[in-house]
């Protein structure tokens, strides 16, 4: 790996982001300040910690942007609960949306694992 852009994890994150902003475009103009600014901050922190992480060069500070990563991608899964539960998205949109999110989760898991075993060496 030579850059941040070159982990899988990175680029569907960033794919993500463009899916939920033209989801939340779509969201009543009540919530613009609310849970549509929420939702896009916590998606655009996903892969803008993956960078930032990527570009420490000690293991344990990556792995730290990682878990931030990590909580930002759980706040996105409680925020499309709510979205759902207030009829911003349909069950089919959350159900395409929190699918992908559970995705990305994985594998920020599994890239935090691989520095971790990485940093037992």
């Amino acid at each position: 790996m030579k850059t941040h852009k070159d982990l899988e994890v990175w680029k569907e994150s960033i794919g993500f982001v463009t899916e939920l902003y033209k989801e939340t475009n779509e969201f009543p103009k009540t919530e613009q300040y609310g849970l549509t600014s929420h939702i896009r901050r916590a998606a655009i922190s996903v892969p803008s910690n993956i960078s930032e992480g990527f570009a420490r060069k000690g293991i344990k500070e990556k792995i730290r942007f990682l878990y931030i990563a990590l909580g930002s991608n759980t706040e996105i899964e409680t925020q499309l609960i709510i979205a759902k539960n207030l009829k911003c998205l349909t069950d089919n949109q959350f159900q395409v949306l929190e699918k992908h999110n559970q995705m990305i989760g994985r594998q920020l898991i599994n890239l935090m694992r691989h520095f971790e075993d990485k940093n037992k060496s």
